[in-house]
C-alpha cells in the first residue's frame, strides 16, 4: 500500500507541476513591457555662409569627435531649469549623439567653405597636416524662472593640432546664446540650429586663418 500511495503522490506533484508550467506564459503576458511611445527626431544643419570667405589653404584636415561630458554624450535634448540640473525634452531626441551630429555637422562646415583641399574624420584613412580637436562644453536648452521661452547656449572649446607633431598651435573658445523665438519646441530646434551654426561659423574661420609660426 505504502508503495502505491507513493506512486499517487508522485503522479499528483507531477500534475501540479505541469499545470503551472502551462500557466507561465499566460502570466508572463502580464508582465511585458508596454511598446514605448514613438520619439521624434531632429537634426540641425550644417554652415553654409561665413560672410567674408576665408583664405584658401592647400593642407588636408581632419575633425575629430567632440569631447562631451555623459550628460550631453546623448542623443537626447537637453534643458537646464537652475545650474545644478540636466534634464531632457520627453519625446524628442536628435538624429544622432549631440557629439557625433555636431562632428559631421563641422565636417560639412569646412567643406561648404569651399576653401580646404581635404576634411574628414579619422576613419576616412586621411593624412592630415592638422587636426581640430573640441569640447562641447554646453549644448543644451536654459529656462529661467518660470519663463517659458528659453535660451539655447552652445559652447566649445577648439584646439589645432600641427601633425605629425601632435603638436597644438592655436585654441580659440566659440560661444553663442540665443533665445527662442516662442515656447513652441521648433522654437528651440531653430535656436539651436541658430545657435550652433554661429558656433561652427567660429571654428571654421578660426582654424582657416591658423598660422603655423
Amino acid at each position: 500500500m505504502s508503495g502505491l500511495r507513493t506512486g499517487f503522490r508522485r503522479r499528483e506533484a507531477l500534475r501540479l507541476l505541469a499545470g503551472s508550467l502551462a500557466a507561465v506564459p499566460i502570466a508572463a503576458c502580464g508582465i511585458l513591457p508596454q511598446v514605448s511611445q514613438p520619439v521624434d527626431l531632429y537634426t540641425l544643419t550644417p554652415k553654409t555662409t561665413f560672410g567674408d570667405p576665408p583664405a584658401k589653404v592647400n593642407w588636408q584636415l581632419v575633425v575629430e569627435r567632440p569631447v562631451a561630458a555623459a550628460g550631453i554624450d546623448s542623443a537626447r535634448i537637453a534643458l537646464q531649469k537652475d545650474p545644478y540640473q540636466l534634464q531632457y525634452f520627453a519625446k524628442a531626441a536628435w538624429t544622432d549623439n549631440a557629439p557625433a551630429m555636431v562632428q559631421t555637422l563641422l565636417i560639412e562646415s569646412f567643406e561648404n567653405s569651399g576653401a580646404i583641399i581635404a576634411v574628414g574624420r579619422e576613419a576616412i584613412g586621411l593624412k592630415p597636416d592638422f587636426l581640430v580637436k573640441t569640447d562641447l562644453r554646453e549644448f543644451q536648452a536654459y529656462y529661467d524662472g518660470a519663463n517659458p521661452v528659453p535660451d539655447v547656449w552652445v559652447r566649445m572649446i577648439a584646439k589645432v593640432v600641427k601633425m605629425p607633431e601632435r603638436r597644438i598651435i592655436a585654441t580659440s573658445v566659440a560661444d553663442s546664446r540665443v533665445t527662442a523665438a516662442g515656447s513652441k519646441f521648433t522654437d528651440v530646434i531653430d535656436a539651436f540650429d541658430t545657435a550652433l551654426g554661429d558656433v561652427l561659423k567660429r571654428i571654421v574661420v578660426f582654424t582657416l586663418n591658423v598660422k603655423d609660426e
